[in-house]
């Protein structure tokens, strides 16, 4: 069964009492409590890395390692793609998502990435590092007056979950505009906004589970009544109708197939379900089996 997909949306909280980075360590392989920091998004990779280096070494990881990758050549070093192979979670810093995808994308590291998660590692990134979780990323746009045609950037990204757009540091700079110009140009994709110190668990790249002390925003424009974009000139400002937004706290979730808010019983009643179709294993609990 795959690791878990955390993508957190930054400024997260890195002492001792921090229920996020608790969370990540907590998901990790059985006997595998070593983390490997990737920096690349970074441009202080040094100093981004001490702090997690403590974080991490305080609530009980029995190694943290730096993946410093700044160039493409690095990310075929094979040390690196080692390390990866013997961590239990793989842990993305922020940055410049853009940087994230150029240096990592098709590299042998990547594919040791996917390959671990594959194998039940825990693959998590924060800020630039969530932004990048999706297939296709946001990697620019205004904060304040983005409803308007092309005015948010995107491309690929790393391609861990499908159907989503992922934005971070969301509610503290504004940013709900971006994530309804994605539902306007394409309502299949569900926008995810991650508040600081506030994450996203994905379970069976279907269900999200809030965590963390701020809020997560779902955009949902599956049900979009009527856009203008594709009339427009680049630069217009866009209408748009029925846009649906859910605001998500710690406990609750949604399912990204039914396009529905989960209240904190029913998160618990479908991730027990989940569970137990993949273990095949009726009878256990979801305490047992998460």
């Amino acid at each position: 069964m795959p690791g878990k997909l955390i993508a957190i949306g930054g400024a997260e909280n890195k002492t001792s009492d921090s229920a996020i980075l608790r969370r990540v360590l907590d998901f990790a392989p059985p006997g595998n409590r070593e983390v490997a920091v990737v920096t690349t998004a970074s441009g202080i990779p040094d100093e981004v890395f001490a702090g997690y280096d403590e974080a991490f070494a305080q609530i009980g990881a029995t190694a943290v390692h730096h993946l410093d990758v700044r160039f493409r050549e690095d990310a075929r070093e094979p040390s690196h793609i080692d390390c990866i192979g013997h961590c239990g979670i793989i842990f993305i810093s922020g940055g410049d998502q853009l940087r994230l995808t150029n240096v990592l994308g098709a590299s042998p590291l990547l594919a040791a990435i996917r390959e671990a998660r594959s194998a039940g590692k825990v693959v998590a990134g924060t800020s630039a590092g969530a932004a990048a979780m999706s297939a296709t990323m946001i990697y620019d746009g205004a904060a304040a007056d983005a409803l308007r045609k092309g005015g948010v950037k995107m491309s690929a990204g790393l391609g861990f979950v499908e159907g989503v757009v992922i934005d971070s540091h969301f509610l503290e700079r504004g940013r709900f505009t971006r994530l309804m110009e994605v539902g306007s140009t394409n309502p299949e994709y569900v926008g995810i906004g991650l508040g600081e110190d506030a994450a996203v668990i994905v379970h069976g790249n279907r269900i999200l589970e809030a965590l963390g002390s701020g809020h997560v925003i779902v955009v949902d424009s599956t049900d979009l009544y009527y856009s203008d974009v594709a009339e427009l000139c680049d630069g217009a400002p866009v209408a748009v109708s029925h846009v649906v937004m859910h605001a998500l706290t710690s406990g609750h979730g949604f399912d990204l197939v039914a396009r529905r808010f989960l209240r904190e019983e029913e998160l618990e009643a479908t991730l027990g379900e989940i569970s137990l179709e993949d273990s095949g294993a009726p009878g256990a609990s979801r305490a047992e089996l998460l």
